[in-house]
């Protein structure tokens, strides 16, 4: 009981460190008074990389012998994972594309507001985009919305699980709402957020899940980096 009391309150920590971090992300430039209003875009681009490689050490350092000791599971297994759990990314695939074709037919004609934020952000910083999406939110996002809140629940798998897509596909809409509609994306963002779950409690390693998470957000990044280089061809 006790060693469970202390994986929730880690993980409690682990969420504080990502939501108080990232809501706080300009407060170290604003207490120095540096008026970061006028850097450059690159400059401006490198200090967020920089604070989210900082929030993923922290929340790595929080859990370090666990998560070295998962590393070096995954490392020895690196081709196993890959075989047994790659299935479940074409699964992610399927349903978010199916989720993603009901909504746009029946219920809007518009894509969901953050992806249209990602391919406007693509468009005019291919690289920062690149890094942020492929590098580092696969990291970011696993250690916080698999990693910490799976030892909040207690291990709950059922729990854990559900919890895990609602609250990923609520951080993926929320700031994008203009309708009721644009609510049901939470579904085709939530798809992944409850197949990563699901990979994390049956392999018993976060780096699985970070693993898909990496390729899937590097196929999709790819896929519009490529319409936008063909789109400039044409």
């Amino acid at each position: 009981m006790k060693n469970q009391l202390k994986n929730v309150a880690l993980g409690i920590l682990g969420f504080a460190i990502y939501f108080i971090g990232s809501s706080f992300q300009k407060m170290p430039l604003e207490l120095f008074h540096i008026q970061y209003e006028n850097w450059p875009t690159w400059l401006l681009a490198t200090y967020n990389i920089v604070y989210e490689m900082i929030l993923i050490f922290l929340i790595v350092l929080l859990f370090y012998q666990e998560i070295k000791k998962q590393f070096i599971d995954f490392k020895n297994h690196a081709n196993q994972y890959l075989k047994e759990y790659i299935k479940y990314w074409f699964l992610t695939l399927g349903l978010m594309y199916v989720s993603n074709l009901i909504i746009f037919m029946f219920f809007t004609n518009n894509i969901a507001g953050n992806e249209q934020g990602v391919r406007d952000l693509l468009d005019s910083f291919p690289i920062y985009t690149f890094i942020l999406a492929v590098v580092l939110a696969p990291w970011l996002e696993e250690l916080v919305f698999r990693f910490s809140l799976q030892k909040i629940c207690f291990n709950q798998k059922w729990v854990f699980i559900i919890l895990s897509g609602l609250i990923f596909g609520g951080m993926h809409v929320i700031g994008n709402t203009t309708t009721w509609v644009d609510w049901l994306y939470i579904i085709p963002y939530g798809i992944p957020g409850w197949v990563f779950a699901y990979v994390l409690t049956k392999s018993e390693n976060i780096f699985t899940s970070i693993m898909l998470h990496t390729i899937h957000n590097g196929i999709q990044i790819s896929i519009l980096l490529l319409a936008t280089f063909a789109g400039l061809l044409a």
